[in-house]
């Protein structure tokens, strides 16, 4: 088949480059040279409020990617906003969201990173914590401003996750929510203080999420396995 189409969900930010100051649909280069890089062709979703948009979209793509970014509105799994929850997207949340659907119709292959782990458990019906280091009593996971942490992880055995990466790495996080509940999945990697770093669900489709950024690193398993499910579909 051809060069597998992978779409990247994206940003859309007030930003600024050359005399302009506007609003603009971005997303850190890394994602589309890393998807690049593994033979797939990445193309930007920012988000869109037209109905059907999700569906005509998928229809398209070979794979898709849910990216990292703001915090997931606390209303769309039932909690109030904790003091440190905050710049949730209604527009991306909404976008998203319908993409996952229009994916899970069609059996797409996907990958969620960081929010998108996080969006792909509460889309399942599943609850995030809103402020990881309460629970664990550190900030390694974000420790703040556009550093990433590192974070050892440790994979469960015989997964998928394991398969692409092996049984142990150290990766980039930057992340102050995590997932606590997550209907249909199973966690198939944990950082030392326990926190679900990796999930994924059972069967033959590829849909898999961490809440790591694999963008960012040597690490191009995971979209390396992306591309070849997009590639070589069930």
């Amino acid at each position: 088949m051809s060069t597998p189409l992978v779409g990247l969900t994206a940003y859309r930010e007030q930003a600024a480059w050359g005399v302009w100051r506007q609003a603009a649909d971005v997303l850190p280069a890394q994602y589309a040279r890393a998807v690049e890089a593994v033979g797939g062709l990445p193309v930007l979703l920012p988000p869109v409020a037209q109905v059907g948009a999700a569906e005509a979209v998928v229809a398209r793509l070979d794979a898709l990617v849910v990216s990292g970014g703001a915090d997931v509105d606390p209303a769309r799994y039932g909690e109030t906003p904790h003091a440190r929850t905050a710049g949730w997207r209604p527009d991306r949340d909404a976008w998203e969201l319908a993409l996952l659907d229009a994916a899970e119709a069609r059996g797409l292959p996907v990958l969620g990173v960081c929010r998108g782990m996080q969006l792909m458990a509460v889309h399942a019906g599943g609850v995030l914590d809103q402020h990881t280091p309460e629970l664990v009593g550190h900030e390694q996971h974000s420790p703040g401003g556009d550093a990433f942490g590192r974070v050892e992880v440790a994979t469960v055995p015989g997964t998928r996750t394991a398969s692409l990466v092996g049984e142990a790495l150290t990766v980039a996080c930057h992340h102050h929510q995590s997932v606590r509940t997550h209907p249909g999945y199973v966690a198939t990697a944990r950082a030392d203080d326990g926190t679900v770093e990796a999930m994924e669900l059972p069967g033959d489709r590829f849909c898999l999420a961490v809440q790591w950024h694999p963008e960012t690193a040597e690490d191009v398993g995971l979209l390396a396995g992306l591309v070849r499910a997009a590639a070589h579909p069930t």
